[in-house]
């Protein structure tokens, strides 16, 4: 089941196939997949079984990605959240956000909020976040959260700094 998070600024609420079609606009967006592997612009169909996946993700996990929404909106701009990576049996944070969108520090309030949730709501020990070395806008987000630099691995066939936050019992 997935839960619907309030921030001061956004609503991160369960994805619904409805956000396929705007997601796919998102994803068609010059510069919004620069540093995803892949780059290429999925396919609506692909949305859609990325949506579906990530209801079959929380019912497995008890987290997952959220549509992310600003408040007063009732239409997506992206999504944020939590990921597990059976490649590295470790839980990433993520998100995408519409460019209309970019430089507002919605990304980083929503990492925030989905870090906070893995660490209280799943008991998770530690997340991880993947990041390419050239996205420095993503880079600052992920300092913003907290996270060290650990190393660059390589993996889904590129070279992604690897960062880490561990679960403290102290609220900061």
């Amino acid at each position: 089941m997935t839960l619907t998070i309030k921030t001061n600024r956004l609503n991160l609420r369960p994805l619904e196939i409805s956000d396929a079609e705007v997601l796919h606009r998102i994803y068609q967006m010059e510069d919004v997949l620069r540093y995803f592997p892949p780059t290429a612009s999925p396919t609506i169909e692909t949305i859609q079984r990325y949506i579906m996946r990530q209801k079959e993700h929380w019912d497995k996990h008890g987290y997952g990605h959220w549509g992310v929404v600003p408040d007063g909106q009732s239409q997506v701009i992206g999504w944020a959240g939590l990921q597990f990576l059976p490649e590295l049996n470790e839980t990433e944070i993520g998100y995408l956000l519409d460019k209309h969108h970019w430089g507002k520090g919605y990304a980083t309030e929503a990492a925030q909020a989905s870090i906070q949730f893995g660490f209280e709501s799943c008991a998770l020990d530690h997340i991880i976040a993947l990041v390419h070395a050239d996205n420095t806008a993503s880079r600052r987000v992920i300092e913003k959260c907290n996270m060290t630099y650990t190393k660059t691995i390589h993996i889904w066939g590129i070279d992604l700094m690897r960062h880490n936050l561990e679960h403290t019992t102290t609220s900061t």
